[in-house]
């Protein structure tokens, strides 16, 4: 994991493997989030209870039980500048967060989300637009 310049921790916060997350400057991660591989930009605020996955179980074969089938290939995540992850946001693997975005509370987000947008819900949907 490498920190940028004022980035803030708080406690029980779960991080990949070594060189798994990359955080850039004056972060703010808060308690109970679980990043399995990211990369992370500038002033970025993540809310108690985040989870952002690299991977997930695969589930094709109906053969055998699922728990034997392994996991997906990990897909990074990526959170570009000055985004706001709400409180008990999942980020499914390989979603681009686009610049200046929110994802709000208890959102699902299984696909891009572009610059400067509003999104939420389950799957999380835009709901509004930042710029004027």
């Amino acid at each position: 994991m490498r920190g940028g310049e004022k980035t803030y921790f708080e406690h029980d916060i779960f991080i990949g493997g070594p060189g798994r997350v990359k955080f850039g400057q004056s972060c703010q991660i808060n308690q109970n989030t679980y990043i399995e591989e990211a990369e992370i930009g500038n002033y970025v605020m993540i809310a108690p209870n985040v989870t952002i996955m690299s991977s997930t179980h695969n589930y094709e074969r109906t053969d055998i039980p699922m728990i034997f089938q392994g996991e997906t290939t990990g897909k990074k995540v990526t959170v570009e500048d000055d985004v706001w992850l709400g409180r008990n946001v999942l980020v499914m693997p390989g979603v681009k967060i686009g610049r200046g975005s929110i994802v709000a509370a208890g959102a699902v987000v299984t696909r891009d989300v572009p610059e400067y947008k509003i999104v939420g819900g389950v799957p999380a949907k835009i709901i509004k637009d930042r710029k004027r």
